[in-house]
């Protein structure tokens, strides 16, 4: 489905009617089992996604499925408490749609997280990644279609997505606050079936540390708005093959609540700074 640019409006002025002169800086995109930093926010107002016009609803296990518009670290920000992924049967287009919206609102600046599989075989689960590029080499992409102008260019630079100055501001927060932080590349596949031996060999071999089925969207969609962005992935598990184990989903959501308040004190930091 493509939308147009009245239809983005018609989202954004529903959500000025619900947060009133409230005007958020930075939108936040939390993925698997992240969703408790939108419940750290001062003066929040929820507004479930299936109450805007044009969203769809997130249907993920750990994702709560609404925006929450409040200040943390003295910046107005907006969360996005779930996310939408093109395995749920969403288009590419219907995945990056917020984005759009609440850059329509004021906002920035984006910091995207996720929870996604550990390729690189000198790391563990457990740890935290900046994303310093991404590898999207299937699908369409969510820019497919007529461009609108209003947002950017019909061809968008991506030499850097993700934005120098905030990979910086990140190694500076995760020195300061003693946490350890890799930095690495993000690899997008489709999903929902977790990949194969053979698929996480190739990713390997293309240059990829981690692998995950979100963020690349999103972050092409801002990339395209103007925004700049910092990309941060929790790695929850062992990509398949490297230990001789199935993979689940309630590993991905137990992994991201033990790391929980490693993320939130490193996010919270970021933001502060951004």
């Amino acid at each position: 489905m493509k939308f147009t640019y009245a239809q983005y409006e018609e989202s954004a002025a529903y959500l000025r009617g619900q947060i009133g002169d409230f005007r958020p800086e930075v939108l936040m995109i939390l993925g698997s089992g992240l969703g408790f930093l939108a419940d750290e926010l001062e003066r929040p107002i929820r507004v479930p996604y299936g109450q805007i016009p044009h969203f769809k609803p997130s249907t993920a296990p750990g994702h709560k499925g609404q925006f929450v518009f409040g200040t943390l670290e003295g910046k107005p920000v907006a969360v996005m408490q779930g996310r939408m992924h093109f395995y749920e049967g969403y288009s590419l287009q219907e995945v990056t749609y917020a984005v759009r919206v609440v850059r329509l609102l004021g906002a920035e600046k984006l910091i995207v997280t996720n929870a996604a599989g550990c390729v690189n075989k000198d790391w563990t689960a457990g740890t935290l990644m900046l994303i310093t590029d991404h590898i999207k080499l299937c699908l369409e992409s969510p820019l497919r279609g007529e461009n609108l102008p209003e947002f950017g260019p019909r061809f968008p630079d991506a030499s850097t997505v993700y934005t120098p100055e905030y990979r910086g501001i990140a190694r500076q927060a995760a020195q300061e606050l003693g946490i350890p932080l890799k930095e690495g590349v993000y690899f997008y596949l489709p999903g929902p079936q977790y990949e194969t031996p053979a698929e996480i060999r190739a990713v390997r071999a293309l240059g990829a540390d981690a692998v995950g089925m979100s963020t690349v969207p999103e972050a092409i969609v801002a990339r395209h708005c103007g925004m700049k962005i910092l990309g941060l992935s929790l790695l929850t598990n062992m990509a398949a093959g490297i230990l001789d184990q199935p993979l689940s989903e309630q590993e991905v959501l137990d992994a991201a609540a033990a790391a929980s308040r490693q993320f939130s004190q490193l996010v919270r930091r970021c933001l502060a700074q951004l």
